[in-house]
């Protein structure tokens, strides 16, 4: 069984201009001028290649379906996460900054932001050059370049697409404003394992910022048997599951949402289920607090030698 907080639990603990998310990590640390106030802020994670971007936009244009104000930032080098809400690369912050040698002043609001479909706003945080720099600066220069322009004032829900697996604080920063992770999976070995570290980066993260839990969604999985068994030994809890479907992969190389692509019945279930996503975690999704394992036992719980 899953164990949940009180609203206790959630307040978020008093900051100190020194702290340690984790025993002996050395993390990058949330300036509280760049926190994110009055939306609601979730944080999508999992396997690199496990179908985030896909989820966080499609997730994106349920929650704008509803009727919010949705900004999706993507947090990626690759800067694709927006590419089928605006149809095309965007440019990143880090590119727009360094053309005018990090003088925020000099931006405009449509250097950066572009309106995607069905109003989705959308920002590309981008990264530094291969092998130098920190993802967490990024993503703190770009929340500090929202917050200059007012961003986040008319917006309802900011949605953080992340980088494959939490390898290091640099990636684990969006969980610094967050107030729910949801963690991409799918039924095999690979991806629970991910989701297995992704949950341990999170609860470190939990120890010192408001972010907790929600659950994982399925994705390109026939079934969740595997995805299921995890849940039940750790406290996790599956909130949507996406079949694998040739249309969602046909989406992508189209540049639209599934919420574009010609309608069949298969894809109006898949449509649906993202409404209801969306609606489950706008409502307020249960604060989970699951107990990952350690990775020689989660070897052995999947049956592998």
């Amino acid at each position: 069984m899953h164990t949940v907080l009180s609203n206790d639990d959630l307040i978020q603990l008093p900051r100190k201009d020194i702290r340690t998310d984790g025993e002996g990590s050395v993390q990058v640390h949330l300036d509280p001028a760049t926190k994110i106030d009055g939306a609601k802020v979730f944080a999508v994670y999992g396997k690199g290649g496990i179908g985030k971007s896909t989820t966080s936009s499609n997730l994106s244009v349920a929650f704008s379906k509803l009727g919010k104000r949705v900004l999706q930032i993507g947090c990626d080098p690759k800067h694709d996460s927006t590419f089928t809400l605006t149809k095309r690369l965007m440019p990143t912050v880090i590119d727009v900054l360094n053309e005018v040698d990090f003088h925020t002043e000099e931006l405009r609001t449509e250097d950066f932001v572009y309106e995607g479909y069905n109003g989705v706003m959308c920002v590309e945080a981008g990264g530094p050059p291969a092998g130098t720099g920190c993802g967490g600066y990024v993503v703190g220069q770009t929340v500090k370049l929202l917050k200059e322009h007012h961003l986040l004032e008319d917006t309802d829900v900011v949605i953080f697409d992340v980088l494959g697996d939490v390898v290091c604080g640099g990636f684990a920063a969006p969980l610094q404003h967050a107030e729910r992770a949801v963690i991409v999976t799918a039924n095999d070995f690979d991806s629970i394992f991910a989701m297995n570290r992704i949950v341990s980066a999170i609860q470190a993260k939990s120890k010192n910022y408001a972010v907790r839990l929600a659950g994982c969604v399925a994705n390109r999985s026939a079934g969740t048997d595997e995805i299921d068994r995890f849940n039940e030994a750790t406290g996790l809890q599956r909130l949507a599951h996406f079949p694998d479907l040739d249309a969602i992969r046909r989406s992508r190389l189209k540049k639209r949402t599934l919420f574009e692509m010609e309608c069949t019945p298969e894809l109006e279930a898949v449509q649906q289920e993202y409404l209801k996503l969306a609606a489950q975690l706008w409502a307020g999704s249960v604060a989970l607090d699951p107990q990952p394992m350690r990775d020689r036992d989660l070897f052995d719980f999947l049956g592998f030698d």
